[in-house]
């Protein structure tokens, strides 16, 4: 089973994301793509590791998410992946511009064939008006492209808003 689960900063998403890996059975890894690099971000990352349950697995990969996904995904494991638009970031600002690409590519390679249950979590982020600057018009462009690459790879695609799952693809919850 593949997931992704769209939505905007603070809607639901990650906890959503958190309660189908706890309701799979299955054992758990939460692949998180952040890095922290302000108190902000810090108390995030600290809300979100107080809510996860202590069995769960914490791997940590800004970059190489295919990489991370191939060599931890297995028949009777959940990951989550938290969260696809901050590894997109990251690319962005990596100055190997061919990187993002690369990388992008490789984990829609991949993602079909991995066993068990993988759950992708991003922010929608193309709802509103074009942003003014070139790097953030990139960045909504690239979010747009690989949202609609791994909706078309994933079984089921969830929108959550207030909390709120709505499935755009795949069986209802």
């Amino acid at each position: 089973m593949k997931e992704l689960i769209l939505g905007g900063v603070r809607s639901g998403k990650s906890r959503l994301a958190e309660r189908r890996a706890t309701d799979s059975g299955l054992a758990v890894t939460y692949i998180a793509t952040a890095r922290i690099g302000d108190e902000g971000m810090r108390r995030r990352a600290e809300e979100h590791r107080c809510r996860r349950p202590p069995d769960w697995d914490l791997i940590e990969e800004p970059l190489e998410l295919a990489r991370a996904l191939r060599s931890h995904a297995a028949d009777q494991r959940c990951l989550i992946v938290d969260c696809l638009t901050l590894w997109l970031t990251q690319l962005l600002c990596e100055t190997d511009a061919a990187r993002l690409a690369r990388e992008r590519d490789a984990l829609i390679e991949i993602l079909a064939g991995l066993p068990g249950h993988i759950i992708l979590i991003g922010n929608e982020t193309n709802m509103g008006v074009l942003p003014p600057g070139e790097l953030s018009r990139r960045y909504c462009d690239e979010a747009g492209l690989l949202h609609q690459e791994l909706a078309n790879v994933c079984d089921r695609v969830i929108l959550t808003v207030a909390g709120l799952p709505w499935v755009l693809k795949g069986e209802k919850l």
